[in-house]
């Protein structure tokens, strides 16, 4: 299977300017697809959508078209578009109305070179460029984690303002002495959620809890952040058309090294909660995860505040990243339909009304349980590809490990305060608490008299 390392680079000013100029060059390819098939649209032409068809008019547009940017980079952009287009068809033929063809202009485009048209040499890239134009060296900010031979592409991409190279190498699949890999017979639910965004539920007892609460603070800093950063700069802000100034350049030059960085540690933390999973099957000798997909919820308009719950959730890339890597190590994974599997009670299959906290309570039959491991451990006994499951028998956690992700986040080793808050002696005090009441209760009225006792000069 085929694995991919997103490695920084360390460029000089010239090395900056050309690998920019490479990206720039990549959008103007798309934007001159976007161009052709408007012409070819408006004359009702069919667009040109296929791989073989764009190559050939790459060819007719003669060398030297796009600057440094060679022909097999320039290709692996009319790749990337043929893509988006055929998986737009797709969803749109599957009833998706929504789904768009690419008509939006990119300013940088992410450039591919195959193997044997670049040169890895330690940390060192030779990066492919037009006939006629000096070679591109650059510098990697760190050791690639593959072994030269297995690489076999490599993306330069731009995230947040900084210049990355996504290597991608084939690996071969983890082999596992006689007797210690993985049991096909062993099944292992796994409920994926918010607060915890992996919750296990394994054979003979075993279970595990990953929290994400350091991942779910980290998204909530950053946007009160963003939304104050933009309220101070708001009367500054260049007016629509209006050219913006050097402070203002500035600012969006921050804005986005901020929103990169905000991205690579979410990704950072979503890898290790994935990596403690996947560690912890092996362990315990998992063949096959059955994963809950919720992807259902995404369809329903819940609410302003809880659609920005579900968009910052990303479930696709937590399926993406524990498929990517049980599939090394290893264990199938087979999405399972999960509803009803957080509100149906193991025991008596009763339905329980929703917990406010984590602790699932049947008022039915009096059972009582962690509501995410419940879930999990009822996922476990369905079929992939079926309906729910309500005569098997749920065997839950006796013995639970408990992990964190995100433990490189600001503030994650710490208690729940906000780290950016002083503490509560520091902000001075708020007046003389209020006496305790006494055991029999008290009145309104001696409630209020109490109340107006403690108040401060002048306030109502």
């Amino acid at each position: 299977m085929h694995r991919t390392a997103r490695v920084a680079l360390r460029v000089t000013p010239g090395q900056r300017r050309r690998c920019f100029g490479l990206l720039r060059s990549a959008g103007d390819v798309w934007a001159c697809v976007l161009e052709v098939n408007g012409w070819r649209r408006r004359r009702r032409h069919v667009p040109l959508s296929g791989y073989q068809e764009l190559c050939r008019e790459l060819a007719a547009s003669g060398p030297g078209t796009f600057a440094e940017l060679d022909s097999v980079g320039a290709r692996s952009v009319l790749r990337r578009f043929s893509d988006a287009w055929f998986a737009a068809a797709k969803r749109r033929k599957a009833g998706y109305v929504s789904a768009r063809f690419p008509r939006r202009r990119r300013g940088l485009v992410p450039v591919r070179w195959y193997h044997g048209t670049f040169t890895l040499d330690g940390r060192r890239v030779r990066i492919p460029t037009a006939k006629g134009t000096a070679s591109l060296w650059v510098r990697l900010a760190r050791e690639v984690p593959y072994p030269a031979e297995q690489v076999r592409s490599v993306t330069l991409l731009c995230e947040g303002g900084r210049l990355f190279l996504d290597v991608t190498a084939e690996v071969p699949v983890v082999v596992y002495p006689p007797g210690e890999g993985p049991d096909p017979g062993r099944v292992a639910g796994v409920d994926l959620g918010i607060i915890h965004p992996y919750a296990v539920a394994g054979p003979a007892g075993e279970g595990l809890l990953v929290s994400g609460r350091a991942i779910r603070a980290e998204h909530r800093m950053h946007l009160a952040d963003t939304k104050a950063r933009r309220r101070a700069v708001a009367r500054r802000a260049p007016r629509p058309g209006q050219k913006g100034s050097r402070r203002w350049r500035k600012y969006r030059r921050r804005a986005r090294l901020v929103e990169g960085r905000h991205q690579r540690r979410v990704r950072q933390a979503q890898h290790e909660a994935g990596r403690t999973v996947v560690s912890w099957a092996v362990r315990q000798r998992v063949g096959v995860l059955h994963v809950g997909d919720p992807r259902g919820v995404l369809d329903i308009d819940a609410g302003r505040r809880h659609n920005l719950r579900l968009r910052q959730w990303q479930i696709g890339r937590l399926l993406q990243i524990l498929t990517d890597k049980a599939t090394l190590a290893g264990i199938a994974v087979r999405l399972v339909d999960e509803r009803g599997t957080s509100s149906t009670c193991p025991a008596c299959h009763r339905r329980v009304p929703k917990p406010r906290g984590r602790t699932l309570s049947c008022p039915h039959c009096r059972f009582s349980g962690h509501r995410d491991l419940v879930a999990a451990a009822s996922i476990a006994t369905r079929t992939p590809g079926g309906g729910p499951t309500t005569v098997a028998t749920v065997v839950l956690p006796q013995v639970v490990t408990h992990r964190r992700a995100g433990r490189h986040l600001p503030g994650a080793g710490r208690s729940r305060r906000d780290p950016r808050r002083p503490p509560r002696a520091a902000r001075g005090s708020v007046g003389p608490r209020r006496p305790a009441p006494p055991p029999g209760g008290e009145s309104l009225a001696q409630q209020a008299r109490i109340h107006n006792t403690h108040r401060k000069p002048g306030e109502r």
